[in-house]
């Protein structure tokens, strides 16, 4: 687990959750942003991707693993005795969702960034079915998750230094996809456990990756007092790594420090 802390007085705690197949490093540009803006950061590789266990890459043995690795960084947030606020981008925006229905944690609001609740480009049901089969037998089993750093963003920079990423996580187990498809599944079902927090849903509008009409058909039915939701129309997946990211940054902040006034913090 890293830390980041702001410059000068820190308004609030940002805990930002990665998402499939890659780390913490790819963050740099917006981990400063929110720095400099007034954030401590908090985040961490989540089980099987970056700098951890190199050995079990792209597998895991059960998607609680990852809940209950980002309830352990919310729980290190609250020790500055701030506002907390979590921030999922794709598989870590369903982590995220996942984590609201299955505790209680205490956060401010919580930011959805492009959020894995249903995928473009699926296996066929023929390799579909195969899957359930291996998932019991050789569940480790690895393949081509069949993604490209092309599919994830317009940034030609950010393409140029994935390609050359060795962090990047290439192949991803059998049982690693049942547990992804199982979780989507379950945040569907669960909509009426999603704990109540102000919560903001960014989705790219030409989204190469994640289904945006199934995000929007989660977002419209989840039961939260408040909720907004913002696509950005010629963004790819990665919405904070794309040419708009800086309009992208300043409306998440926005959302921020909108729930900052409300609950009485000076902003």
């Amino acid at each position: 687990m890293w830390k980041w802390e702001a410059e000068g007085e820190a308004k609030a705690v940002i805990v930002m959750v990665h998402g499939a197949m890659e780390h913490h490093r790819r963050y740099g540009w917006l981990i400063e942003m929110w720095r400099t803006s007034g954030f401590h950061v908090i985040m961490a590789d989540l089980p099987g991707q970056g700098m951890t266990t190199r050995s079990r890459r792209g597998h895991i043995d059960s998607f609680d693993e990852y809940i209950f690795e980002v309830k352990d960084w919310v729980q290190a947030a609250y020790r500055y005795d701030l506002p907390v606020f979590l921030l999922g981008h794709s598989m870590g925006g369903l982590i995220s969702i996942r984590l609201l229905q299955e505790e209680r944690v205490n956060i401010a609001g919580v930011i959805l960034s492009s959020p894995c609740l249903g995928l473009v480009k699926t296996p066929s049901k023929f390799l579909s079915a195969v899957s359930y089969g291996l998932n019991v037998v050789f569940p480790s089993l690895r393949m081509n998750s069949g993604l490209t750093v092309q599919m994830a963003t317009r940034n030609l920079d950010v393409c140029e230094a994935d390609s050359n990423d060795t962090l990047y996580v290439t192949k991803v187990s059998i049982r690693w996809y049942r547990e992804l498809v199982a979780a989507i599944k379950l945040a569907f079902m669960n909509l009426e456990k999603t704990f109540d927090v102000p919560m903001l849903v960014m989705q790219g509008g030409d989204d190469k990756i994640v289904n945006k009409a199934t995000v929007k058909q989660w977002f419209n039915h989840v039961p939260l007092s408040e909720k907004r939701f913002k696509e950005w129309p010629k963004c790819y997946h990665e919405i904070f790594n794309e040419p708009e990211r800086e309009e992208v940054f300043e409306y998440a902040k926005d959302f921020v420090n909108s729930q900052l006034k409300s609950i009485g913090y000076i902003v």
